[in-house]
């Protein structure tokens, strides 16, 4: 094996092994944000302001800017995450086919920004808190307190979504791709349309309307519920199932067709499952990435009242 393999081969083992964000290097960032957590409720508790507690006085002010700096921090780095470009494989240079490219990212580096992002995100509930001196009003400073919250507890179902259906997928898919999935009922479409070519117009209806009339995806609502009340291949099955009479079918080419549609309706149920877990990832995105930018706008009225009106 020569050097250059030797590196590739050491790089993808590194890049390859799975680093849980939770759990990095031993709970370090869980154990940063309860120790800013407990400096949060000792600075708080120590210095008390005249009279009652707001967000006022060096401890509020401290509070306050620490939290702000963390939803800045926080912001930047989903911003990061999501702006990353990986490079072509084996791309060695900065530069491939006249692009800057970046380099291939560490999995270690991400779940390490990652278990910052999650601890210390739940953090910022506590001092942000601690900063109101818990007092909430109907105002631009409450407001900026609920959108807080609401991103954080969004961000909260992210971490969920993330951990838990991945694994589902996983188990759902059987060493399939989505691609794969598509090209097998392709192909059962394929074999239905060939048997129902000699058959009679209701029984060619009924299986036709299973080509045509078989959605998968649609709405975010659509793919989150997984539920398609109007499934031609569902209605094809019911009544193949129930035999009419006036389906004069052989009953070889009866079975034939209860086994296509069994086949088909189980790979679309699969794969509508598939697309479900996906949008129930993704979902939580639709609420966390706009709210983030309307905190933003929120804090930054926050600060221009506190200290310039």
């Amino acid at each position: 094996m020569s050097l250059t393999e030797s590196v590739e081969s050491a790089r993808s083992g590194r890049l390859g092994r799975h680093v849980s964000f939770l759990s990095y290097d031993n709970f370090r960032y869980l154990k940063v944000a309860l120790a800013a957590i407990a400096a949060a409720i000792v600075l708080y508790a120590a210095v008390a302001p005249y009279g009652e507690r707001y967000g006022g006085g060096w401890a509020g002010y401290t509070l306050g800017s620490v939290g702000a700096l963390l939803i800045l921090w926080l912001t930047w780095f989903g911003y990061r995450k999501r702006s990353y470009k990986p490079a072509p494989k084996y791309a060695h240079s900065r530069v491939v086919a006249g692009q800057e490219a970046h380099p291939e990212e560490d999995p270690s580096r991400l779940a390490r920004r990652l278990s910052a992002h999650v601890y210390l995100g739940l953090a910022l509930l506590v001092i942000a808190t601690l900063h109101t001196g818990f007092h909430f009003g109907w105002n631009i400073h409450g407001l900026a307190y609920g959108l807080m919250c609401v991103v954080i507890f969004s961000g909260v179902y992210g971490v969920v979504a993330y951990v838990h259906y991945p694994r589902l997928m996983t188990t759902n898919r059987e060493n399939l791709t989505l691609e794969q999935m598509q090209a097998q009922i392709a192909a059962v479409d394929t074999e239905l349309l060939g048997l129902v070519m000699p058959l009679g117009d209701p029984t060619a209806a009924v299986i036709r309307a299973s080509l045509d009339q078989t959605p998968i995806g649609g709405s975010m609502w659509r793919q989150m519920s997984g539920r398609y009340p109007d499934c031609g291949t569902a209605r094809a099955v019911a009544r193949l199932r129930a035999r009419p009479q006036s389906y004069e079918l052989p009953e070889e080419t009866w079975r034939q067709l209860r086994s296509q549609l069994d086949k088909k309706s189980t790979l679309v149920a699969r794969l509508r499952r598939d697309i479900r877990y996906k949008a129930l990832i993704d979902v939580w995105l639709y609420l966390h990435v706009p709210l983030t930018f309307a905190l933003l706008a929120a804090l930054t009225a926050h600060i221009v009242s506190v200290f310039y009106l």
